[in-house]
C-alpha cells in the first residue's frame, strides 16, 4: 500500500506529546516523500484519558499528485479502536469502490444517480467523476460500518467515530463528512486569508437530523447541566446520550436515526485557494474557522502548520475552560501551493 511513517517531520516525530500510532503519513512512491512539505498532521492527547483521535495524510492517492486526508474522532469505550480501524481501512475501500463504479457505470446509471443526488446538499454542480466519487463514498462508508459491526470481540454498541475526509484529484476536492469533525478551506482575498467551512457539523440539534432521529423513535434532548448540547437517547431509556447525529459504530442507536451515510460535497480549486484544514471538535470547540485559517497561514512552514493549530487549541482550552478536561485535538493540513517565505 506504500510507505508508512508515523508523522511528517522529524521535529514532530521527536515530540513526546504527539501519539505516533494515532497519525499516519502514506506515500505511493519514494518521490512522494519529497512533497511532504505540502502537508502536515498532528495530534495531542487531552486530559480525558486515552487519545481516541486518528488521522491520515496519503500522498499520490488515486493519481499522481492526488491526496487523501482524514481525521476521525472516536468515542465510547472502544472509540480508539474504531477510529483507527476506519483510518486504516477507508482509503483502500473508497478507491476500490470508485474503480469498480467506473467499470460498470452506464449512461442510464449516470442519469438515475444524478436524479438522486439532485435531492441532496451539493455545493457545486456535480460532474460525472464527482458522481462516481459520491456514490463510492456512500458505498464505502456503508460497507465499512458493516465491517465494524461484524468484528468479533469488539463491542461497538455505544462506541464509534466521526469521519471527515478530503480526496484531492487534480484541481477537484471531494469532501465526505460523518459527525461533527470539520473541514475548512483557506482562500486568499484582498483582505487576507479567509476561512470557508466546507462541511456542516452533523449534530442532533440540526432540524433535519432531529427529524430523522425522532421519526425513528429516537429522542433528542439536552441534559439540564449542559442545555446547549443536544444528545440522542433510546426511546425508553436515558442512554447513551450521543452528541452527534451520524457516526460509524454506535449500533445501539442505528435503528433510532443514527446513520453512517456521509454528506458528500465537491469543490473545484481556484488559484486563490491555499489549503484545507481537517480537525476534530476539540479544536473547533475553542477556535473559530478564521482563527484556525490565520494560524495555518502564519505558521513558519507547512510541516509546522498542524502542530501550531493543535498547540493554539490546547492553550485556548486551558484559558477558556480552566476547570474542564481538555479534549483530544487532531489536525491535518493539506496545502495546494508552496507557502511563500516571508521576505
Amino acid at each position: 500500500m506504500g510507505i508508512c511513517i508515523s508523522v511528517v517531520s522529524s521535529e514532530i516525530h521527536e515530540a513526546d506529546d504527539c501519539h505516533h500510532e494515532n497519525v499516519v503519513f502514506l506515500a505511493e512512491n519514494i518521490a512522494s516523500l519529497g512533497i511532504q512539505g505540502l502537508g502536515s498532521l498532528y495530534t495531542k492527547q487531552g486530559s480525558k484519558g486515552l487519545n481516541q483521535d486518528a488521522a491520515i495524510l496519503y500522498q499520490d492517492y488515486g493519481i499522481e499528485g492526488g491526496a487523501f486526508c482524514g481525521v476521525f474522532d472516536g468515542h465510547g469505550k472502544n472509540g480508539h479502536l474504531v477510529s483507527n480501524m476506519v483510518r486504516n481501512r477507508l482509503p483502500s475501500l473508497l478507491l476500490n469502490q470508485k474503480n469498480a463504479l467506473e467499470k460498470i457505470r452506464t449512461p442510464a446509471d449516470d442519469k438515475s444517480f444524478q436524479h438522486q443526488v439532485a435531492k441532496t446538499d451539493i455545493k457545486s454542480i456535480p460532474n460525472k467523476d464527482f458522481l462516481n466519487w459520491q456514490e463510492a463514498c456512500i458505498g464505502a462508508f456503508k460497507v465499512l460500518d458493516k465491517e465494524i459491526m461484524l468484528q468479533e470481540n469488539l463491542d461497538c454498541s455505544t462506541s464509534g467515530t466521526t469521519a471527515v475526509v478530503v480526496v484531492r484529484q487534480s484541481e477537484d476536492l471531494v469532501i465526505a463528512n460523518l459527525g461533527d469533525s470539520r473541514a475548512v478551506l483557506g482562500t486568499m482575498t484582498e483582505n487576507g486569508i479567509k476561512a470557508v467551512q466546507l462541511t456542516t457539523d452533523l449534530k442532533p440539534g440540526l432540524p433535519n437530523e432531529a427529524e430523522r432521529i425522532r421519526n425513528c423513535n429516537g429522542r433528542v434532548l439536552a441534559l439540564k447541566g449542559e442545555p446547549h448540547i443536544q444528545r440522542v437517547w433510546l426511546p425508553h431509556e436515558d442512554s447513551p446520550g450521543l452528541a452527534m447525529s451520524r457516526a460509524f459504530g454506535d449500533f445501539l442507536l442505528k435503528n433510532h436515526g443514527i446513520i453512517a451515510v456521509p454528506d458528500v460535497f465537491h469543490h473545484h480549486l481556484t488559484p486563490d485557494d491555499q489549503f484545507i484544514v481537517l480537525a476534530t471538535d476539540g479544536v473547533w470547540d475553542v477556535l473559530n474557522n478564521n482563527q484556525v485559517a490565520s494560524i495555518v497561514m502564519e505558521a513558519e512552514s507547512e510541516q509546522e502548520a498542524a502542530k501550531a493549530v493543535v498547540e493554539a487549541a490546547t492553550a485556548s482550552w486551558k484559558k477558556k475552560f480552566p476547570s474542564s478536561k481538555v479534549d483530544d485535538c487532531t489536525v491535518v493540513c493539506l496545502f495546494f501551493h508552496k507557502k511563500q517565505k516571508p521576505s
